[in-house]
């Protein structure tokens, strides 16, 4: 069951945290954990070593750990304007972290259970955030130079173009005018990984394909 400290500001709620520290060397267990980084934060100030004998020990072997962790040399600076204890952009950051960041490590004492724990969240966070790249179907046509042009030979020089996301799909000839037909063909692509129009400049009207196409036009764009 999780422990609640109240108004760690006032006298009442000071002497809460220090009757139930008797005892305790930290309020978790016996090593410091993100529990006190969240009790820690919501203390303004060190508690009087008089009054409060187990929070001060406590507040004092929280901020020499604390210190050990920054190397910066602090050069002192006290918290005024207001008595509440309220949470400066700063202080919320800290508590935020220590409460809601399970992978956070401050002091480098993760067990191994604890970093393959992490892995496997992290492992499963990347997992969701992973997009699968969108598809399209596209319907092409293909046209010769002239009623003299090979179409049997034109469609086998179009299968020909493969790369990665690019399937080729059902083809059929129609005809144009004046014995000339063109070939119309379906294709599958991977959004990210094939673009038509370097297909078509690159590939289908490029050398040696062009001996038999003059030109290509999409008929047809639909997302899958």
């Amino acid at each position: 069951m999780a422990v609640v400290f109240s108004d760690l500001h006032t006298e009442s709620g000071l002497k809460a945290l220090n009757d139930f520290l008797s005892g305790k060397s930290y309020v978790s267990g016996d090593q410091l954990t993100k529990d006190d980084i969240k009790v820690y934060a919501a203390v303004l100030e060190k508690p009087s070593g008089d009054l409060y004998p187990n929070a001060s020990q406590w507040y004092e072997s929280v901020s020499s750990k604390l210190a050990a962790s920054f190397p910066g040399k602090a050069v002192g600076v006290r918290i005024g304007g207001q008595a509440a204890p309220a949470e400066t952009a700063p202080v919320k950051e800290a508590k935020e972290s220590a409460g809601d960041d399970d992978d956070l490590d401050l002091f480098g004492d993760e067990t191994e259970e604890e970093k393959k724990a992490a892995e496997q969240r992290e492992a499963a966070k990347a997992s969701s955030k992973k997009k699968e790249s969108g598809k399209s179907s596209v319907l092409l046509d293909v046209k010769p130079w002239d009623d003299e042009t090979d179409m049997k030979k034109l469609e086998e020089a179009v299968r020909s173009v493969e790369m990665p996301g690019l399937l080729w799909g059902a083809s059929k000839l129609v005809a144009v005018g004046y014995g000339i037909k063109k070939l119309q063909i379906m294709m599958t692509i991977v959004d990210d990984l094939v673009s038509v129009d370097d297909l078509v400049e690159d590939h289908l009207t490029a050398e040696p394909i062009n001996e038999y196409v003059q030109s290509c036009d999409i008929v047809a764009f639909n997302k899958i």
